[in-house]
C-alpha cells in the first residue's frame, strides 16, 4: 500500500526526497568590525554652508548610510587572499544653532575609508551570464570575472559627537580634503543641491560609531538534500472595501501608548532596541 502523501512540513527532516545541485554564493571568509570614526569632516551644499558659517553650536541628530563602494584585489605573494577596499558615504543630519531660537536642520556628507584582508580562495574560470544588462561590457571588468565578490552589511551608525570649528583655528584644517570628482553621482543625488568645497568660514566635524560585517563570496555549485518544493501555506488576503470606520473597529486599542512601561519592564535585547527606545519581550 502506498504511503500517505505528506506535506513538506510533515516530511521527516532525515528523509530527503532527492539530492539536487544548486548554484549559489558560498562565504569563504568574513569579519566583523567596530569602528570609531573621529572628527570626520562634513561637506554641505552652498545653502547649508551659509548656515554653518553663522553657527554657534551644532548637534548631530542622525547619521545614515548612503552607500558603501567596494573594490577587491588579490594580495601579492599570498595566493587565495584578497584586499577589500571600502569607502563609506554617510548622510549627516545636524541641528544648527545660530542664536536664540529654534535650530535649523542641515544635511551634509561625510565619508570613511578602510581596508580588510580576507581569504577568497582561487579561481581561473571566467564567468559570463545571459542576464541582460544595458551597456554591460566593461573593459576594466572583463579580465576580472574570476574574482570573488565582497559583501558589506552595515547598520546606520551612531552619531557620537559633533563640533563646529572656525577655519582660522589652528586645529581645524588638518584633515585630507575629499575629492568631489570621485563622489558617485548617485551619492550626490541624495542632496538637494551640489556640494561645495572652499569659501567656508566654519567647518563641522563629527564622530561616528560604525558596526559592519564584511564577507567575501564565490559562486559555487553545491549538492544538497531536497525535501520538497516550498509550497505557500498561507492564503493571500485581498484588499478590503470596508468603510474607514469598519477598518478602525478592527484596530486594537493602543494601551501601551497611554501607559508607558516601567523601568523594570524595559529589557533591551540589542543595540537596535536601545536606540529605538523599544522594550524587549
Amino acid at each position: 500500500m502506498n504511503e500517505k502523501l505528506r506535506t513538506p512540513y510533515e516530511r521527516n527532516c532525515n528523509d530527503p526526497k532527492e539530492a539536487v545541485c544548486i548554484h549559489t554564493d558560498k562565504i569563504y571568509d568574513s569579519c566583523k568590525d567596530k569602528d570609531c570614526i573621529e572628527d570626520a569632516r562634513v561637506y554641505f551644499t552652498a545653502q547649508g554652508q551659509e548656515i554653518i558659517d553663522r553657527a554657534v553650536n551644532v548637534k548631530c541628530r542622525k547619521s545614515e548610510i548612503i552607500w558603501v563602494f567596494t573594490d577587491v584585489e588579490p594580495v601579492p605573494f599570498n595566493r587565495g587572499y584578497f584586499t577589500v577596499d571600502l569607502k563609506f558615504f554617510f548622510k549627516i543630519t545636524l541641528d544648527v544653532f545660530t542664536g536664540v531660537g529654534k535650530p535649523c536642520k542641515v544635511e551634509g556628507l561625510a565619508s570613511f575609508d578602510k581596508k580588510v584582508i580576507l581569504f577568497g580562495s582561487e579561481g581561473s574560470a571566467k564567468v559570463f551570464e545571459s542576464r541582460y544588462s544595458y551597456d554591460s561590457f566593461d573593459e576594466q571588468l572583463w579580465q576580472k570575472t574570476n574574482m570573488p565578490k565582497a559583501v558589506v552589511e552595515v547598520v546606520d551608525p551612531l552619531c557620537l559627537a559633533a563640533k563646529v570649528v572656525d577655519i582660522n583655528d589652528k586645529l581645524c584644517c588638518c584633515c585630507e580634503e575629499l575629492d568631489f570628482s570621485r563622489i558617485p553621482q548617485c551619492v550626490c543625488n541624495v542632496f538637494d543641491d551640489a556640494l561645495v568645497l572652499g569659501g567656508d568660514k566654519k567647518r563641522v566635524f563629527v564622530s561616528i560609531g560604525l558596526f559592519s560585517i564584511v564577507k567575501i563570496e564565490r559562486s559555487v555549485q553545491l549538492l544538497i538534500p531536497a525535501y520538497d518544493f516550498c509550497v505557500p501555506q498561507k492564503e493571500c488576503v485581498a484588499s478590503s472595501e470596508d468603510s474607514p470606520c469598519d477598518l478602525f473597529e478592527q484596530i486594537e486599542f493602543p494601551f501601551d501608548e497611554f501607559f508607558p512601561p516601567e523601568k523594570d519592564d524595559c529589557k533591551f535585547e540589542n543595540l537596535s532596541d536601545f536606540r529605538n527606545g523599544c522594550c524587549g519581550n
